[in-house]
């Protein structure tokens, strides 16, 4: 049976935000907006360790209980200046327990709304994937190419574009030597495919977004709500 397993890059200071803490700490919901991307992949019963990744000089973490996560949590103190060497540290600091074929799964701190059927459509979609994938939607909207000035130079044709999401999911030993080859990459997809390989891309929901705006913060709020009326 294939083994799963989450790391969540956490080490980010969230500077498009504008707050004077990390957004991943930013209340939502009555919870650290953290809490809420961690919990949904500490509950599934498929998944049986989750890494956090914070920088060596995170002042917040301390400050909240986390507990109610449970025993899967695991947190380490080793992010790097980027996503990528975050993952790669974090990927890092797992190899005494993970194995080569194990799948894992990587997770923005800042996607507090990921909805569990979808987790679980990620795993069953890529089990027997001999790459794997990421969860995605396609692009609904028209898209315009801008110039120097911001106005639009040309349209760009959606057909076949599709609006990346995480996780991302892929095999340990995989991933580790994607991510060491191809550093300069903003996910992990773009690593395994620069690596040579195809990843597949597993139909998501608009509600799985990433916070990045203050308003972005507000409509996570309602989602949680409207999940628990």
């Amino acid at each position: 049976m294939p083994r799963y397993s989450a790391l969540v890059p956490a080490a980010g200071s969230g500077a498009r935000f504008g707050a004077e803490i990390p957004k991943q700490y930013l209340g939502l919901a009555g919870r650290p907006m953290l809490y809420h991307t961690l919990s949904v992949l500490c509950e599934c019963e498929r998944i049986e360790h989750v890494w956090v990744v914070l920088s060596a000089g995170d002042e917040w973490w301390d400050a909240y209980d986390w507990k109610s996560l449970g025993p899967k949590l695991r947190v380490e103190r080793c992010g790097g200046a980027t996503r990528a060497e975050s993952v790669a540290n974090g990927l890092a600091a797992a190899a005494g327990v993970l194995r080569q074929d194990d799948w894992l799964l990587v997770h923005d701190a800042a996607r507090p709304c990921l909805a569990p059927d979808r987790l679980l459509a990620l795993c069953d979609g890529l089990a027997d994937d001999p790459v794997g994938g990421l969860l995605a939607v396609p692009v609904a909207d028209t898209l315009k190419r801008a110039d120097g000035d911001r106005r639009v130079s040309a349209t760009v044709p959606r057909d076949g574009l599709w609006q990346a999401q995480t996780p991302q999911m892929f095999r340990y030993g995989l991933l580790c030597r994607a991510l060491a080859e191809h550093s300069g990459v903003t996910d992990e997809a773009g690593a395994i495919e620069a690596a040579g390989y195809r990843p597949r891309l597993i139909v998501s929901d608009t509600t799985n977004f990433k916070v990045t705006y203050p308003a972005d913060l507000r409509l996570a709020e309602l989602v949680l709500r409207g999940r628990k009326s």
